[in-house]
């Protein structure tokens, strides 16, 4: 009898204590969001990234897809954007609007590598991690003969396959450049769907040519090299060729590095596959 009272006595202490423990605040701690913002390559425009964006915004991230100048559903000419920093001046704007405190994953697809790239340089403190996808990724830009070998794509193998903006005039260098239609698919596209092709047909635009080869930064120490990089290298790339892109790795080592058996275009391509590498390229900074 005894016993049973002091089990009693116990159990009811017991809910005392569980009532307190519920009646105290619960403290949550939430991991800040992640922004993830989107940078095309020549010629592309935010529209490239729209089954990407789909997938991420549907997991909660938030996501910024840049128009650069030019590009898009920006209404300049190519042929007038003639200086790197002219053409990259949407993303260094938008980035340069956000809060100080405020960081972000940058992802750059071929030559939207040199868009990230600078940008690194001038807000490090507001870069968490930058993804390179088939990306040009050279430290400085182009300064030498060895970064244009990298970093420039080598269409000759394809034929006579550009077709050239002669914004300065016809005995001047070109100022921009696009692959034309009928061989669109052939080296940009391959692996994609019919009906992805087609949409990009519709809306693929003359890039600057010139003002992407004017692309040089400075560095005056290495706190650029406080940013984490990831590159996402494409194994049947007929734009960025995987010996390119082994170079520019080699030359400038990320921190990781993974593979897509996909062609140039992984956001049409493979944009499950892809998706799952910049969550997990976000999930290495967690």
């Amino acid at each position: 009898m005894l016993g049973s009272e002091s089990e009693a006595e116990a159990e009811a202490e017991a809910e005392v204590e569980v009532g307190k423990a519920e009646a105290a605040p619960i403290k949550v701690v939430q991991k800040q969001q992640h922004h993830f913002v989107l940078v095309h390559g020549l010629g592309g425009g935010g529209w490239c990234w729209y089954k990407v964006r789909c997938l991420m915004e549907n997991s909660g991230y938030k996501v910024s897809c840049i128009d650069l100048k030019s590009s898009g559903i920006d209404p300049t000419s190519a042929d007038s954007v003639l200086t790197f920093d002219d053409y990259n001046k949407p993303l260094i704007d938008f980035i340069s609007s956000l809060p100080d405190h405020h960081q972000v994953i940058l992802v750059g697809h071929s030559a939207g590598g040199l868009s990230i790239t600078q940008a690194i340089h001038k807000f490090r403190g507001k870069i968490r991690l930058a993804v390179y996808i088939a990306a040009t990724m050279l430290r400085l830009g182009f300064w030498t003969h060895q970064d244009f070998q990298d970093g420039v794509p080598d269409l000759s193998s394809f034929g006579d396959v550009l077709e050239l903006g002669f914004g300065l005039g016809d005995k001047q260098p070109p100022t921009s450049a696009i692959v034309k239609k009928e061989f669109q698919r052939k080296i940009i596209y391959q692996l994609s769907p019919p009906e992805v092709t087609t949409l990009a047909a519709m809306l693929l635009r003359p890039g600057p040519l010139m003002a992407l080869q004017s692309a040089q930064f400075t560095a005056e120490n290495d706190a650029i090299e406080e940013v984490r990089r990831v590159y996402i290298k494409t194994t049947r790339d007929n734009v960025v060729k995987p010996q390119q892109q082994d170079a520019m790795i080699q030359r400038w080592p990320p921190s990781a590095v993974y593979v897509l058996d996909s062609d140039h275009s992984p956001f049409f391509s493979s944009p499950f596959l892809l998706f799952g590498l910049l969550v997990k390229a976000a999930a290495s900074i967690d």
